[in-house]
């Protein structure tokens, strides 16, 4: 694909992005919603500071909606956006393998980084709990430190197997696309 067009596509789910957080941060007269977004705002959910979340989100949604996105949220947020949040990022990230190439950090730097990342929102997930009382996420409230410390870190590794697929599937499609490394002296 020409860089033209990657620039239109990228530009094209920035816009669709940008549109989602200003759409939900509309907060108009409904009564609900200040309710839900109190305490952090929108910028507690995952979903709104990293769009990789389809495979999580509709896993828990799918096992019991009330762990993730309790049925309040429906009368807040529309069929629609839910979708544009949690379901479109999958076509949107699987053209990203297809449309262009992308060079990889070594495997080292690029889990270093994605792990710092993880303890950030981790860390920020944690603030927020002993800063309100109230969990981000419903699921968390049933679980035990030591469940939480579970799935924290189930779910990193989650999220490591997906970089690492994704760094896979970008080899596979387009070859090494690593930067050669310099030699020490």
């Amino acid at each position: 694909m020409t860089k033209t067009s990657t620039c239109i596509y990228h530009f094209l789910v920035l816009s669709w992005y940008t549109f989602l957080n200003y759409y939900i941060s509309q907060e108009g007269k409904d009564e609900v919603k200040p309710k839900i977004f109190a305490n952090g705002a929108r910028w507690k959910y995952m979903t709104l500071l990293n769009l990789f979340v389809f495979l999580a989100f509709w896993i828990l949604f799918l096992y019991n909606r009330d762990l993730i996105y309790p049925k309040v949220l429906d009368t807040v947020i529309p069929v629609w956006l839910n979708h544009a949040m949690h379901t479109l990022i999958f076509p949107i990230t699987l053209a990203e393998v297809v449309l262009g190439p992308h060079s990889y950090p070594s495997k080292k730097t690029g889990l270093t980084l994605l792990t710092a990342a993880s303890i950030t929102y981790i860390s920020r997930i944690l603030w927020l709990y002993f800063e309100t009382g109230t969990w981000v996420y419903p699921v968390f409230a049933k679980l035990s430190p030591v469940g939480l410390a579970a799935f924290f870190s189930l779910s990193h590794i989650f999220i490591a197997s997906i970089y690492l697929l994704g760094e896979k599937l970008n080899h596979w499609k387009w070859g090494d696309m690593r930067q050669p490394q310099k030699k020490r002296k």
